[in-house]
């Protein structure tokens, strides 16, 4: 798979250089930072990315509401949420609003990888038997 476009969205500038360090080492290249759900939403708008990581508790609107918004546009956006221990709650959430998957802080580089290479197989596999029903119903 050629290096993925990332658009990283955290409110804590720590977290965001962390997962930049991370996801670069990793392969990938961050195109854009964004540090709320409403920056978030622009950000993708403007350089609609291969995958979104994206936190759960922000200022002005959370990654769930994002999220949502996100997805209710761009049905084929990939989000992967980035939360700390005891959000399980708001895990389940973002996955109904539309996340591919999801990463506990702290993380480590192995976790991350995985989650977003899921995220990405997990889309290309229901294109794939999307197109598959295509064409049987096509026959």
């Amino acid at each position: 798979m050629d290096s993925l476009n990332i658009l990283v969205v955290d409110d804590s500038p720590i977290i965001t250089r962390k997962l930049t360090m991370m996801l670069e080492l990793l392969g990938y290249r961050v195109v854009k930072t964004a540090a709320t759900g409403t920056d978030a939403i622009s950000a993708y708008k403007t350089c609609k990315p291969d995958v979104v990581t994206m936190d759960i508790t922000m200022p002005d609107m959370d990654g769930i509401e994002a999220t949502r918004r996100i997805i209710t546009e761009f049905p084929e956006a990939k989000i992967v949420m980035v939360t700390s221990h005891g959000q399980e709650k708001m895990v389940i959430d973002a996955l109904k609003a539309g996340a591919k998957g999801y990463v506990l802080k702290p993380f480590d580089g192995q976790k991350l990888y995985e989650a977003i290479q899921k995220a990405c197989k997990r889309v290309v596999l229901k294109d794939k038997l999307r197109a598959e029903a295509m064409l049987r119903d096509a026959q």
